[in-house]
């Protein structure tokens, strides 16, 4: 495909002169006895438990499906005892740093943890603030991992949500798939608007606690609104303006309203086929079209809010800015990639678009949902993040695709209704600064489509059934074949960051599970130093150590107790409260422990789709991984402007490192019973493939 090239500020100032001639198990523990299972991070006393910490009961007798959300009543998010977070912490980090850096920090922490000191002082107040409000780490966490990022939302925030690939026969096809996706948004939405969506229970380690159900509520109602310094997260209330009754529908970079609600009726599929048609229509014809003004939304968020600035000085632009602002969501139609459709192209398209001279500008990036529906039949959803998690947009997700599977067997026909008013085309006017601001956001988007480097990468060797009749947590076993892969490219471990859901709790959202723990480096040196000989059952009995430390701080991690939070909340309560900001917080040992090379993250499906991101720092992986019963899927992305990584020799590792942890496992089994067996598996090279 020839390469085109990028638009110049004169191209987009032609384009605005056409504008212008149209206008979790029950029995939860208490700290110490959490602690005491947790013998790889901290032995906490009985004296130093924090009297506030809550035991989590089970959910009543009443049956899952039938307990409302306004009955499930939750308990606060606890805050962890100081001395356990800092010993927790020097452990976390012992092992990544030198010992001469690790010595450096060990006092620091000392300082800061000493009676009447600083740490103390932090902590009271944490305490203090955990009484006044509903989760007292909300606010300061919402604010350091998104609101104050001023990266672009494309591959550096937003994740997407990859559908099975569509086989439209004509652009008819592709608008009945569209109507039908909006008329499942709004039985999803009717459902959200009742309190109707049954409360979901915790799975996993801990299972069967009601949890926190607020996130749903951010999917067709909330919009992330840029600033200079630090963006802002708007919920609509419905005490302040009315429910809005439309979706915002993007076609050939222009943007239309499409009433959902007419004369107080909701329309049916086939009203939203007949609009969606005439959508189409009206954006082909080019002495209508306007300037690609949803380039802006992915630029830097500095950027963006300068260019909206400058927008909103007209009345025209604030007009159009507020419908897509209070619209349920993002419809967009995209125009064929050009590329085949594996896995992996359609997951970038779903990332960023393709380019400017694609899709990327038939977005809109600040909304939390944009349904994308491709004429070639790459759809999926591309979704803002700061109001909710994966799993959230997930179970949203496979509602949707059931409400479509069950449409799929009615043909979707226009329905007789001349009466519905067209769709209106959103109007830009655009001054010689907005169009510098859409030239220079096109070359920036450009640069990010071409360094991203990222793979889909399906093993298919065995999945989490084996991994189960080893008796162990197949997130714990997946986590420590990450790590194991780390170090086989590289001879050493990282920070890691693996998000663990603290819905348990009113309010929460996410902590960090620090997957990089000394028992996995100990299994990962066993496994790769051949100069150490080991034996398999030695080698077997580090795994398990390091097994059994990653379900111990996930166990630590959803009941409250990990790390990133609480220091989080003790670096916040010092910023508010002490005129220096205390050493623990500036020291090298503290930011590299925040600087996640890898970022990882189980986002499983029931249906058949998979979850992809990019990666959080320049010289870092994202690897996003969907465990199945007879394979898994992962996502691997990373930065092609950095020399040390690459997504495939990554991709390749893990495969290697998964089918190395299979091998020890049957040899280990077979020596007990003194029969191999398979069990499922296989001491074979890794069977899997980029797709």
């Amino acid at each position: 495909m020839k390469a085109r090239q990028l638009p110049s500020q004169a191209d987009f100032a032609m384009t605005g002169k056409k504008m212008q001639k149209g206008r979790r198990r029950s029995n939860l523990c208490d700290s110490p006895i959490i602690c005491k299972s947790v013998r790889f991070l901290v032995s906490i006393t009985r004296t130093e438990r924090d009297p506030k910490m809550p035991i989590l009961e089970k959910a009543t007798g009443k049956k899952k499906d039938s307990l409302s959300q306004d009955e499930s009543v939750l308990p606060k998010l606890p805050v962890p005892p100081l001395q356990q977070t800092l010993q927790m912490y020097l452990q976390c980090m012992k092992h990544l740093v030198s010992e001469e850096q690790y010595a450096k920090t060990k006092g620091i922490v000392e300082k800061f943890g000493a009676a009447g000191g600083p740490g103390e002082i932090a902590q009271q107040k944490l305490l203090e603030r955990q009484g006044k409000t509903e989760n007292w780490v909300l606010e300061y966490w919402l604010e350091d991992m998104y609101l104050n990022n001023r990266l672009a939302l494309p591959v550096n925030s937003s994740p997407a949500i990859i559908f099975a690939h569509q086989r439209f026969q004509d652009a008819n096809d592709q608008l009945r798939f569209a109507a039908n996706l909006i008329s499942g948004v709004l039985d999803y939405k009717a459902l959200l608007d009742t309190h109707a969506v049954p409360v979901d229970f915790a799975r996993g380690q801990l299972s069967g606690h009601p949890l926190c159900m607020k996130q749903y509520y951010g999917l067709f109602s909330s919009y992330r609104l840029p600033g200079h310094t630090k963006d802002t997260l708007v919920a609509q209330k419905n005490n302040i303006m009315p429910e809005p009754e439309h979706i915002i529908v993007a076609c050939n970079n222009q943007f239309f309203v499409l009433d959902v609600v007419i004369n107080f009726r909701r329309l049916s599929e086939g009203d939203l086929f007949t609009q969606l048609r005439k959508i189409v229509k009206m954006s082909e014809n080019e002495e209508e079209r306007l300037p690609p003004i949803g380039l802006l939304t992915s630029d830097g968020r500095t950027e963006w809010a300068e260019a909206r600035a400058i927008l909103v000085e007209d009345s025209t632009n604030r007009d159009s800015l507020d419908m897509i602002e209070r619209s349920l969501c993002l419809v967009c139609l995209d125009s064929p990639s050009g590329e085949e459709p594996s896995d992996t192209n359609r997951a970038l398209q779903l990332l960023h678009g393709g380019g400017y001279h694609k899709n990327s500008a038939n977005r809109w990036y600040d909304k939390p949902m944009q349904l994308v529906v491709g004429r070639d039949g790459v759809c999926g959803t591309v979704c803002e993040h700061s109001p909710f998690e994966g799993i959230v947009l997930v179970q949203c997700v496979e509602h949707l695709l059931k409400h479509m599977k069950e449409g799929a067997k009615k043909l979707v026909r226009a329905d007789s209704v001349s009466e519905l008013p067209a769709p209106r085309r959103l109007r830009w006017k655009c001054s010689p600064e907005i169009q510098a601001h859409l030239a220079s956001a096109a070359e920036k988007l450009q640069r990010m489509v071409k360094n991203l480097d990222f793979v889909v990468y399906k093993f298919e060797s065995y999945g989490k059934e084996f991994i189960k009749k080893q008796k162990m947590s197949p997130d714990a076993y997946i986590q420590l074949a990450l790590q194991l892969a780390f170090y086989r490219l590289y001879g050493r471990l990282v920070p890691t960051y693996e998000s663990a859901s603290i819905r348990r709790f009113e309010e929460g959202r996410v902590d960090n599970i620090r997957s990089a723990t000394p028992e996995a480096l100990v299994f990962a040196q066993g496994m790769i130093d051949k100069t150490l000989s080991l034996k398999d059952s030695e080698k077997m009995r580090r795994f398990k150590d390091a097994i059994t430390a990653q379900t111990n701080y996930t166990i630590l991690a959803i009941t409250g107790m990990a790390i990133d939070n609480h220091l989080l909340g003790l670096r916040e309560t010092a910023r508010e409260h002490f005129k220096e900001l205390p050493d623990i917080f500036t020291d090298e040992t503290y930011l590299t422990s925040n600087r996640f090379i890898l970022s990882t993250s189980q986002v499983p499906t029931n249906m058949e789709m998979f979850c992809c991101y990019g990666p959080v720092i320049p010289n870092g992986y994202g690897a996003c991984y969907n465990p199945q019963a007879e394979h898994i899927l992962f996502c691997i992305s990373s930065f092609k402007d950095c020399k040390e990584t690459s997504s495939s020799k990554f991709a390749k590792a893990v495969g290697q490192s998964l089918a190395d942890m299979s091998e020890l496992c049957i040899k280990c089994d077979a020596a007990k019973t003194s029969t191999p067996t398979r069990q499922g598996a296989t001491s074979a090279p890794p069977q899997g493939r980029k797709s």
